[in-house]
Formats: C-alpha cells, sequence, structure tokens
C-alpha cells in the first residue's frame, strides 16, 4: 500500500472565503443529520467500526475504515469497469472522459445513512446538471439491488455495482466489513463480494482528464457530505474542470 500523508483523516476541500480550503480532520462535525433514520437490524449485532482483530483480509485491505489510504486530490482515477442496473457494462473512466462528474461510493440501498444521502443529492441533481456535471454513484449492490434502490428512492442518476469491490479497492477506500455483516454483504452483492468488503463513504469531484479536484472521504458513516456543500464545492470548482 502507498504511503499516503494523509492517513487516518477525513478529506475534503471546502469552501471559505469564496476560495477553496484543504482540510483534514478524523472526526468533523457532522454534515447531514440522520436522527430518526431507520437502522437494518444487522446494525444492532455490530459496533459501527468493529475491531476485528481476529479476521484475515485481502492483502492491501486494512481490518478497520480508519487505516484506509485513499487516492489523493491530484491523482488521477484508475482503470474501471462496472455494471449499471440492467446488468450492462459500464467504462467509468469513457464516462469521465465526456463530462465531469460527482462520483460518490456508498455502501448499498440497505444502508439507511446512504439512501438519505442519495436521495438528497437527487434534489440537487439538476442542478448539477447545470453546472455541467454527472452524477454517479457505486455501490456493492447487485444490478438488480441498485434496480429496486432506483425504484425505491426515484433516483434518475446513474447508480453502477462494484459488487466484488474491485473499484472500491483500486481508489483505496476499501476494509474489511464486520463479521456479523458476511452473509449479508455475499447476498446483496449477488455472490460477488466473497472477501466481505465494504467502501468507505466517499465523493470525488472529478475533472474530464480522471483528475481528483475534491474529496469528502469520512470512516464514520453517520457523517455524509450535505447536499448543499456538494453543491457549494461543485460550483466552486466549474472553472477548473
Amino acid at each position: 500500500m502507498k504511503t499516503n500523508p494523509n492517513k487516518n483523516t477525513h478529506l475534503t476541500r471546502s469552501l471559505l472565503g469564496g476560495g477553496l480550503l484543504f482540510c483534514a480532520v478524523l472526526h468533523c462535525p457532522s454534515s447531514s443529520d440522520v436522527k430518526g433514520a431507520e437502522v437494518h437490524p444487522i446494525f444492532a449485532k455490530a459496533s459501527l467500526y468493529a475491531e476485528n482483530d481476529t479476521l484475515k483480509t485481502v492483502a492491501g485491505v486494512p481490518l478497520k475504515p480508519q487505516d484506509i489510504s485513499p487516492l489523493l486530490i491530484g491523482e488521477s482515477i484508475p482503470v474501471i469497469n462496472l455494471l449499471k442496473s440492467s446488468g450492462e457494462s459500464f467504462d467509468l473512466n469513457k464516462a469521465v472522459a465526456e463530462k465531469p462528474t460527482i462520483l460518490v461510493f456508498y455502501r448499498g440501498g440497505w444502508c439507511p445513512y446512504c439512501t438519505k444521502q442519495l436521495s438528497g443529492m437527487q434534489e440537487i441533481e439538476m442542478d448539477l446538471v447545470k453546472l455541467g456535471y454527472q452524477v454517479i454513484a457505486v455501490s456493492t449492490d447487485s444490478p438488480e439491488n441498485l434496480s429496486k434502490t432506483i425504484g425505491k428512492q426515484k433516483l434518475s442518476y446513474t447508480l453502477l455495482s462494484d459488487g466484488d469491490i474491485t473499484a472500491a479497492k483500486k481508489f483505496g477506500i476499501a476494509f474489511k466489513g464486520p463479521k456479523s455483516y458476511d452473509s449479508f454483504l455475499t447476498g446483496t452483492s449477488g455472490g460477488k463480494n466473497v472477501d466481505k468488503l465494504l467502501p468507505v463513504p466517499s465523493v470525488f469531484i472529478l475533472g474530464k482528464k480522471g483528475n481528483i479536484l475534491f474529496e469528502y472521504i469520512n470512516p464514520n458513516i453517520t457523517q455524509r457530505l450535505s447536499a448543499s456543500l456538494l453543491k457549494a464545492a461543485a460550483s466552486a470548482l466549474r472553472d477548473e474542470i
């Protein structure tokens, strides 16, 4: 795993005084309030950050979300092909080369924090499109489960399946999920998530060259970038895309 000077941090570029400012903190104030959200029963069986010290994981993937080494601002995204909700192949690099992209990694349609985030992005999608962006969200869910999420949340932007966690691993945001999630992750991914990994919820803003212009990565799954802050960041970066 590469050396990352920002390891063990939440990473973001925030708006202050009309400009962009880098900041890095592990536990920042919540960007969205999910109080009252329905929590899946599996959450009651494991802590948010289980200490999986007795488990072995695949090479290069940490046991805890705090130990990830994500791609950094300024770096280019790797070559990635995923599946659409229809089951068709989707070339992420080709899509990004055609239009600046808001790329979101979320855990799955089963996660209440994720569905709240997806709904928030739907509310500002047209604003982001007017700014010149496309919105793409990636999870471990199978294409079939993506379709269910699209219907339930009434989403008009693209959802992609990273069932085997290849994309999350390449972005450096994958970690070993709690053992109590094992059978659950296998089922929701259509059997592809054999290593039982999860992505740390993340938001990237990408230029057409595939370069990372902005990122928000927080190991605390309850804290997501709010739609209003995402829109502000996208607007501020408009001249760079």
